[in-house]
């Protein structure tokens, strides 16, 4: 009995859901349901049952103010896991072990999350005092440096989505509580490519962090350093550490298929 070939089991249903997540791709962020029944070439009834199955499971929401759809969150899960499991780690740990062998400061890879950031991996310092490892917690993205440098680049408009509240919770005295202010601080971190927490999460420690791009150019992480303010100089930032973590990221980036 021959064996059929793949393409006959295909579910239509199912391929036109791809067809349509496919759709939000580079610069299109949003699209309608006339815009997309023209583009996937089905009737608008289909379009929208699509959009209420995938809006249902979280992968596709809807604009309230433009009523325009775009991808979901899960989408976004999806692709961390997929990033996890299959790229950022194992590409990140020798460069995170050659990080801390030059300066001697803990070293971290982290991700994404809403509106928060999660620590993947850490290699430590053996340095007597140190800032605790924290792993697999959730950190807000405002006040880290890891957090700064991947929501720098989002528009005004995103970032606004991003922080329904125009006053954030403050950590210390130093955190950047106002979203306008931290609009204009983020425009500093996209131009220079690089963030530092200045005592902004934690009163006493201080970090600097770059962001991690794929092939498609696109921000999918970020690698910092984290240490006591004591050693966390501005001098020493300036003359070794920013140097030395930009170059870090740069080589992640270019193992995940980034070119400049």
């Amino acid at each position: 009995m021959a064996k059929k070939d793949k393409s006959e089991y295909i579910i239509q249903a199912v391929d036109h859901a791809l067809d349509l997540l496919e759709q939000f791709h580079e610069d299109v962020d949003e699209l309608g349901v006339t815009e997309l029944s023209k583009r996937l070439k089905l009737h608008k009834n289909n379009v929208f049952r699509l959009l209420a199955t995938l809006e249902s499971r979280g992968y596709i929401e809807q604009n309230r103010v433009t009523e325009n759809y775009r991808l979901g969150l899960k989408t976004l899960e999806l692709g961390q896991t997929f990033i996890k499991q299959m790229g950022l780690l194992r590409q990140s740990r020798p460069v995170l072990e050659w990080l801390v062998k030059e300066c001697n400061e803990t070293a971290y890879v982290a991700i994404l999350k809403e509106q928060s950031i999660v620590y993947l991996d850490v290699v430590e310092t053996d340095l007597t005092v140190r800032v605790v490892p924290r792993v697999g917690s959730r950190l807000p993205a405002y006040c880290t440096a890891a957090g700064k440098v991947q929501i720098a680049y989002m528009p005004d408009e995103e970032l606004d989505a991003f922080f329904p509240t125009k006053e954030l919770k403050p950590y210390t005295p130093n955190t950047i509580t106002d979203r306008d202010v931290l609009r204009k601080h983020l425009k500093e971190v996209a131009e220079q490519g690089y963030a530092i927490d200045n005592e902004e999460l934690d009163l006493g420690v201080r970090c600097a962090g770059a962001p991690i791009r794929d092939y498609t150019r696109r921000i999918i992480g970020a690698v910092s350093l984290s240490g006591p303010s004591m050693r966390f100089t501005d001098e020493r930032m300036a003359k070794e550490l920013i140097p030395l973590i930009t170059q870090a990221a740069d080589e992640i980036s270019m193992k995940l298929g980034y070119h400049k």
